[in-house]
C-alpha cells in the first residue's frame, strides 16, 4: 500500500492511495492517512483509482478518518474507485456516509459544499 498527498489549496488535501487495502496494506497507511487528512477544518479527497482490493479493515480506516475529520469541522470524500472497490463500498453502505465522486472537479465541489 502506498500513500501520496498533495495540497490543492483552499484547505483541500488530495490523498492518493494505491495497492491493496487489506490488513497488511492498510496497517502501513492507516496512521499516515489520518495524519494527512485530519487537520483543522480542512477537507480531504481520497483518490482510490489505484486501490485494487478493499476489505473491512480498509473500510474501517476510511470511516475512522472521515469521522475524525468531521469532528474537526472538515469533510472527506472518495474519488474514482474501480468497479470492484465501488461495489464493496456500496455493499457496506460506506457511500452513504462518505460521498463518492468520479471526477476531481466533482469531488472538490463535494468537499467545498459542506
Amino acid at each position: 500500500m502506498e500513500l501520496d498527498a498533495e495540497d490543492l489549496g483552499d484547505g483541500i488535501t488530495l490523498i492518493r492511495l494505491s495497492g491493496r487495502m487489506d490488513v497488511e496494506g492498510t496497517s502501513k497507511i492507516e496512521t499516515p492517512l489520518a495524519a494527512r487528512a485530519v487537520h483543522d477544518r480542512g477537507a480531504a479527497i481520497v483518490d482510490l483509482v489505484a486501490v485494487d482490493f478493499l476489505t473491512s479493515y480498509g473500510i474501517r480506516a476510511l470511516m475512522l478518518t472521515a469521522k475524525a475529520l468531521r469532528a474537526r469541522g472538515g469533510r472527506m470524500v472518495l474519488l474514482s474507485p474501480n468497479t470492484l472497490v465501488r461495489r464493496v463500498l456500496e455493499t457496506a453502505g460506506v457511500d452513504q456516509m462518505i460521498p463518492v465522486f468520479d471526477s476531481l472537479q466533482d469531488a472538490r465541489a463535494g468537499v467545498q459544499a459542506a
